[in-house]
């Protein structure tokens, strides 16, 4: 792991003073932590990788305390090189690609309300931390994540590629299964911090498929309800292994698209 220097990416005006405010979060947003916490992590232990079981012991997440990113920044960079980099909410792509490439995962600093304990339209600051930063600790995870991003960088004007791409991303990042001692498991941060598909992605209602870039590539997904298929890896460095078959189905794919126009 070599440092990497500081892209373009780290003077975007809309990241300039962006940071978290530990000290304005209210009894309510501790209260929702905890609650959200308390709920998901007794389903993990059985269900969950044990990369992402070590990572929250490597990261010292706990009910009582919602994640400071001062401390878990230091941590990340003593484990893998990598940092937690706030940004606004959602944030275009390439300024998304942008920062897994420079090794700077981006999430939010808000936590839902009360009563948005079970449905939110987009991502809070739970989900962003507590499923997918326990995972920052695994290095071929995040080699994935940082060569897969420089990846859509190449092809961040053309919308189909990064459609391609996403689908990629989709079924890995955010819902991957893995088969551990011939165990499924989950590593996907839309998974592990989803009570309700926590359970459903592990049963068999299901379909369970192994890792196949073509075909993952080539499927819908969804963003309003449980997905209807799941894609499993052998390992982590299976999942790094598979960057150069995906630059390559890529370029294929995006060739066959130029010559049918």
């Amino acid at each position: 792991m070599t440092d990497k220097p500081e892209d373009w990416v780290f003077s975007d005006p809309r990241l300039q003073d962006l940071k978290q405010d530990y000290e304005a979060y209210t009894e309510e947003d501790f209260k929702v932590w905890k609650i959200l916490y308390e709920r998901q992590m007794p389903n993990l232990p059985k269900a969950a990788s044990q990369a992402y079981l070590d990572g929250v012991k490597i990261v010292n997440f706990t009910a009582d305390k919602i994640a400071n990113f001062e401390d878990l920044n230091q941590i990340l960079k003593d484990t893998t090189g990598w940092a937690v980099q706030v940004v606004p909410g959602l944030i275009d792509d390439d300024l998304f690609f942008g920062l897994l490439n420079n090794r700077r995962f981006p999430s939010s600093t808000w936590l839902r309300k009360m009563e948005q304990l079970d449905y939110l339209e987009e991502p809070d600051m739970f989900h962003d931390a507590f499923a997918h930063m326990p995972m920052l600790t695994n290095q071929h995870y995040v080699d994935f994540l940082e060569k897969l991003s420089g990846i859509a960088l190449k092809h961040i004007d053309n919308p189909w590629a990064i459609q391609l791409l996403s689908s990629i991303y989709w079924f890995t990042i955010e819902f991957g299964l893995i088969r551990e001692n011939g165990e499924l498991k989950i590593y996907g941060a839309g998974i592990l911090s989803s009570k309700g598909e926590t359970k459903f992605s592990l049963s068999d209602e299901p379909a369970h498929y192994p890792y196949d870039v073509k075909r993952i590539m080539n499927q819908e997904y969804w963003k309003d309800k449980f997905q209807d298929k799941y894609f499993v890896i052998e390992s982590f460095e299976q999942l790094y292994n598979s960057i150069p078959e995906i630059e390559s189905v890529l370029e294929k794919m995006l060739t066959k698209e130029a010559r049918s126009e």
